[in-house]
């Protein structure tokens, strides 16, 4: 009885929760969509993927992973992060129902991480480097959509790597950019960052979201421009699918060749996806804890089994490889998103546009779009972050910084790579000052040298403890006191045990207080909760 009075008052939250957030999502769920609509688009031409493809993934990013995910605020989609690898299999396995197979696979092996629990590697990225993660992605926004803001870039739209598929990187991209400028989208781009930034202020504007009038007022532009020289070239607009009819929508949909099942090649694909999209989901996933408002902590094991269930589906169907993605998240975020109802409504969106809409669609300049994540990149990439980081010391500001820069120079999971290294260095750092604390005495002539050892000892702090103890003086009395310690790691007695046998040679006598044979490793106590109806 208890139990289901809890789960019914569980239910009457929820129901609580989703009414009162509901005009904060529908209206964040319109910014991603418009955010993720030239994204899904960009990605699948990148990755030589039919461009319905892209739809599809995000279609099924949204309604699927946010439908099963246990993330409020994280939004899936085809992911740039991915290009190269799917642009890689297609080629290399000869045709694209073959790849699809490899996303089957690759959904399988991302619910069987999902189930072992792997999702808790997650857990274990420092603060640091998530905080850089964000703070780069939002400088590689500003950087990547200023050349669509002010004109043209052949690069795909999506690309965060600083090396480019057209043979610029990011700083050639936008002087590019600049020698093609087009001032019909200079215009637009900024009229939608003074509606962004103006429009929020203005207390009677009916619940409008800024982003649906900065597109509204984009295509109205667009559309005055024609014919003049401040008319936008076609490369300059949204481009999706145009559907005809039922029957050529489901036309579209293609389906994974099983009769390469035994294809060796099909299985290392399937398995690099899986590590790669798992990687970058939890990543993305930490990055979204941290800036949710709420500061809720997502289950990284259930998203893996979203992402995992969501990538079968897609490769069913012929789409992409899904991951959660920060660009998206973090726009959903910024537009005030509190639950899975937005990430939900973003795909029912792109559903109802490729279906009913697409020609309006396809007069969405993208120069306003880039405008949208223009803010997005500023917010991310504030300067009080910087002065925020800078204050909690070098240990923290040191990695905040290389990852940055790491992840602008490079790509995401390279960056990231580069400064967990740098992360880690500094945990190991402040982790070897720590395991100890002496005091000197003098008894007569000797000295008296007590060691006391921290609560935990652990691999990690051997080589601080060995420095420590060859560096006392000789003809002194060394007190090793380990009353305080619940776990003393195996090597370090040794150490311990090694030093005391060869203390004689420099007439040390060492004295042993409560160190023991053997530590087991301490476990947490359970805690017990008792619950009561309020």
């Amino acid at each position: 009885m208890e139990q289901h009075g809890i789960a019914a008052g569980g239910l009457n939250l929820r129901k609580y929760f989703l009414g009162k957030n509901l005009k904060k999502d529908l209206p964040a769920a319109v910014v991603v969509f418009l955010v993720a609509l030239p994204l899904c688009l960009g990605i699948a031409l990148a990755s030589g993927a039919p461009l319905f493809a892209g739809i599809l993934t995000g279609i099924l990013g949204g309604i699927v992973v946010g439908s099963l995910s246990g993330s409020q605020l994280s939004v899936a989609g085809p992911a740039a992060g991915l290009t190269v690898i799917v642009l890689n299999a297609i080629t290399t396995l000869g045709n694209y129902e073959a790849f699809l197979l490899a996303l089957v696979l690759a959904g399988v092996f991302q619910i069987a991480l999902g189930l072992i629990k792997a999702g808790t590697i997650g857990n274990y990225f420092p603060s640091a480097v998530i905080e850089g993660m964000l703070a780069a992605i939002g400088i590689i926004l500003i950087l990547k959509q200023f050349p669509h803001a002010v004109g043209y870039d052949a690069d795909f739209v999506g690309d965060e790597g600083f090396k480019q598929a057209d043979q610029h990187n990011t700083f050639s991209g936008i002087f590019g950019a600049l020698a093609k400028i087009n001032y019909g989208a200079v215009v637009i781009s900024a009229v939608s960052i003074g509606l962004m930034i103006w429009w929020p202020k203005f207390k009677k504007n009916g619940g409008v979201p800024a982003p649906l009038l900065v597109v509204v007022s984009g295509i109205v532009l667009s559309l005055a421009f024609g014919g003049s020289g401040f008319a936008l070239r076609d490369k300059q607009l949204v481009h999706i699918p145009i559907v005809s009819s039922a029957g050529e929508f489901f036309g579209l949909f293609r389906h994974p060749d099983f009769s390469h099942i035994a294809d060796k090649q099909i299985w290392i694909t399937a398995f690099t996806i899986a590590i790669v999209a798992s990687l970058e989901t939890l990543l993305s996933l930490e990055a979204v804890d941290k800036i949710d408002p709420i500061k809720r902590v997502s289950p990284t094991n259930r998203e893996l089994l979203a992402q995992g269930t969501a990538n079968i589906v897609s490769g069913m169907l012929g789409g992409l490889p899904m991951t959660a993605v920060i660009v998206r998240s973090s726009a959903n975020v910024n537009a005030g998103a509190r639950t899975k109802t937005s990430a939900v409504t973003h795909g029912i969106l792109l559903l109802i546009s490729l279906l009913f809409i697409p020609k309006l669609i396809n007069l969405i300049p993208l120069s306003c779009l880039a405008s949208i994540l223009l803010m997005t990149g500023y917010k991310l990439a504030r300067i009080s972050l910087f002065k925020h980081m800078w204050h909690k010391g070098l240990d923290q500001f040191i990695p905040f910084v290389i990852t940055i820069l790491a992840v602008v120079f490079t790509d995401l999971l390279i960056g990231v790579g580069i400064g967990m290294l740098v992360g880690v260095f500094y945990i190991l750092r402040t982790n070897m000052r720590n395991p100890y604390f002496y005091q000197i005495t003098n008894k007569g002539d000797r000295k008296v040298i007590n060691v006391r050892l921290a609560e935990e000892v652990s691999f990690l702090n051997k080589a601080a403890i060995q420095v420590m103890l060859t560096s006392l003086p000789a003809e002194s009395t060394v007190i090793i006191d380990g009353s305080n310690s619940r776990f003393i790691d195996q090597d370090v007695l040794e150490t311990i045990h090694n030093y005391k046998h060869n203390a004689y040679t420099k007439a040390i006598i060492v004295q042993l207080v409560e160190i023991h044979d053997h530590y087991d490793v301490p476990k947490l106590k359970e805690l017990k909760f008792n619950v009561s109806n309020a």
